[in-house]
């Protein structure tokens, strides 16, 4: 594990690569209290690389696994008093994984519903913050209540649809104009800005093939363009699910069923760019060899 120690006077001090272990901190951590755990991602990129170099032998020769890198940045300031805290620690921990779904590729199902809300306006939720998930847990287990995977978040009086569990949404369909098109949310200040995210639009605007965009998109459209069979796809994006397609979204007491064919599908050919990419078989600007 990698381990970097800060403080308001020192500053950061030298990052040490050490065997992987347990944490000593004190009961009035500030991180513990208030969630203090959001970080600067400067200088922190090359102390991963060193790391993963170190510990490579753990990374799986496999496609369908993968070495997940787990950084973490927490106030350890020993004081119980509201404040941006003078001592902190950053840590980063490596695990080899498998799939992120017990499903595999196989579509997950989704609980719609305006009852919770993950993150509004003036929030957090366009930041990579503890404090973020724990709350998100409880609808979670709802979800799972009402036979469902994950929860499709929803927001305003409008049911604007915003995520997918801890992944970005694509909607890929005939849009209300006629035009072939993929959809996802745009960054208002609600959406965390996830780089597989990212790289999916640049991705599919390469191709010239479909219009790509960022724009709102509500359960009535969803619901509107299944009813006119204008739907293709939806699919979630994230760092360790990749592409995950969506097969049926529950709202309102109704199953939406989401059309999906495997072989042929959107979701299925960026998945194999995407990784084709990561695991170097492909050529890009994106990657860079250790």
């Amino acid at each position: 594990m990698l381990t970097v120690e800060w403080s308001y006077q020192g500053g950061w001090q030298r990052p040490r690569i050490q065997p992987f272990g347990n944490l000593s901190i004190h009961p009035a951590c500030s991180a513990l209290h208030y969630a203090i755990q959001s970080f600067d991602r400067a200088e922190l990129l090359e102390c991963i690389r060193k790391l993963v170099e170190v510990d490579q032998e753990w990374v799986p020769h496999s496609d369908a696994a993968s070495l997940y890198i787990r950084p973490t940045f927490l106030g350890t300031e020993p004081s119980l008093g509201v404040k941006k805290p003078s001592q902190a620690l950053l840590y980063v921990i490596l695990s080899p994984v498998g799939s992120y779904f017990t499903t595999g590729a196989k579509p997950v199902s989704l609980w719609a519903d305006s009852k919770y809300i993950r993150s509004w306006k003036g929030g957090t939720g366009d930041c990579k913050m503890g404090g973020n998930y724990g709350a998100s847990i409880f609808a979670q287990y709802e979800a799972v209540d009402y036979g469902c995977q994950q929860v499709l978040w929803l927001y305003g009086d409008d049911h604007q649809i915003t995520e997918v569990g801890t992944m970005n949404l694509f909607l890929y369909w005939t849009n209300e104009k006629g035009e072939e098109e993929l959809a996802t949310p745009p960054l208002d200040g609600i959406i965390l800005p996830g780089i597989t995210r990212q790289s999916i639009l640049e991705l599919a605007g390469k191709w010239k093939e479909l219009k790509v965009c960022e724009r709102y998109l509500t359960m009535s459209d969803l619901r509107c363009g299944l009813k006119e069979n204008r739907v293709k796809e939806m699919f979630g994006s994230g760092t360790a699910c990749v592409v995950s397609p969506v097969g049926r979204v529950l709202y309102q007491g109704e199953n939406l069923q989401i059309p999906y064919q495997q072989e042929n599908s959107l979701a299925s050919r960026l998945l194999k760019e995407l990784t084709d990419i990561q695991y170097g078989r492909t050529p890009s600007e994106w990657s860079f060899l250790v």
